[in-house]
């Protein structure tokens, strides 16, 4: 038996931990595994890969990235839309399935978020045996109730509000850190409840730019001479000032500065000094946390017990602690968004963070 491993999109903390479950619980079976280097691009003829031994992925769980290389361009990876992909061509489905079979490769493990594991149905549905493990940091895939790689961005948040708190009580300054997070704003929550930021900003709640400069201005009513607001990029300003994302290429489009557009108004409201730190990437890079390594070990585990049954089509899930599958179909196009009356949220109030609504 020989299966294969490849990783697509965005790095993200705990690729490696899953590549070393795969491997690990493949070679207990005798499985030999065959590792795609840079996504699906891999599968291309001759083929890009690598043979992966145990001894290969020893040491690896603590590293960031991936060992396989990743990517989110090439044929395979032409987006129309935020989280829709446009259909592969026929000739590209070929040559991957010529590969799959010159290698005699019986089951292909994708893992990805939305747009790779709808590249992985894609697949599916042309006959390809495909299992999927799901990946991103901002934890928005509806069919899974936490993906590695997600607490390891919300640490680097943290790590960074840490910071900023200390440079913005010596200006006495307003700091606006903006995190990742396009459609759902779990990082920028998670990460500003655990560093104990003033404000919150999310896609998932509308915000009145008044409502966070009097949060700013009554806090130094009360003595508090600084202020840090944490932003999600994918936050709708408003009053219809959008935010426009520049252009990656031509089916992408990349987000981020409206943290800064943030800062600038907030310094108009309220006279007070402004500044804005986007985090951007540095939430992707690092060592994972010790959380996202189990958790991606036992999501390449899983992945290979799927292969064994023969569950092809189907996505590695976690729910009330147990790892799990759904079907791939079930899970892509779902994004799971913060719930605005939901736990956290009111959690996040409840101990005085503004959400910068009513």
């Amino acid at each position: 038996m020989r299966i294969g491993i490849l990783n697509s999109g965005g790095d993200c903390p705990g690729l490696n931990a899953v590549i070393h479950g795969v491997v690990g619980a493949a070679s207990k079976l005798g499985w030999e595994v065959i590792g795609f280097r840079d996504g699906f691009e891999g599968l291309l003829p001759p083929g890009d890969y690598r043979v992966l031994d145990p001894e290969d992925t020893v040491g690896i769980m603590k590293l960031g990235g991936t060992i396989l290389g990743t990517t989110n361009r090439g044929d395979f990876a032409s987006k129309v839309g935020t989280h829709d992909l446009s259909a592969i061509a026929d000739s590209i489905v070929e040559k991957a399935k010529r590969t799959m079979d010159q290698l005699e490769i019986r089951a292909l493990i994708v893992v990805g978020g939305d747009g790779s594991l709808s590249t992985a149905l894609h697949l599916y549905r042309e006959g390809f045996p495909v299992i999927g493990v799901p990946k991103t940091i901002d934890n928005d895939l509806q069919a899974t109730a936490m993906t590695f790689g997600f607490d390891s961005a919300v640490n680097c948040v943290v790590d960074a509000l840490d910071r900023v708190h200390t440079t913005a009580m010596s200006h006495k300054r307003v700091m606006v850190v903006e995190t990742m997070g396009r459609s759902a704003g779990w990082i920028a929550l998670w990460g500003g409840i655990a560093g104990g930021a003033n404000v919150v900003l999310i896609p998932e709640i509308p915000f009145s730019y008044e409502k966070v400069a009097q949060c700013i201005l009554d806090r130094e009513s009360k003595g508090y001479l600084s202020s840090v607001v944490v932003v999600a990029e994918g936050t709708q300003l408003p009053e219809d000032e959008q935010c426009e994302p520049g252009e990656l290429n031509s089916h992408e489009n990349r987000f981020g500065g409206v943290g800064d557009m943030i800062a600038e108004k907030i310094q108009q409201l309220t006279g007070k000094e402004t500044r804005a730190c986007t985090l951007g990437h540095l939430q992707r890079g690092g060592a994972p946390t010790s959380l996202d390594r189990i958790l991606g070990m036992r999501f390449g585990v899983k992945a290979v017990e799927l292969a064994r049954e023969g569950a092809f089509g189907q996505m590695v899930s976690y729910e009330a602690y147990h790892v799990g599958s759904v079907t791939i179909e079930e899970a892509v196009h779902q994004v799971r968004k913060v719930d605005p009356q939901g736990e956290v949220v009111k959690t996040a109030r409840a101990v005085g963070i503004s959400l910068g609504d009513c």
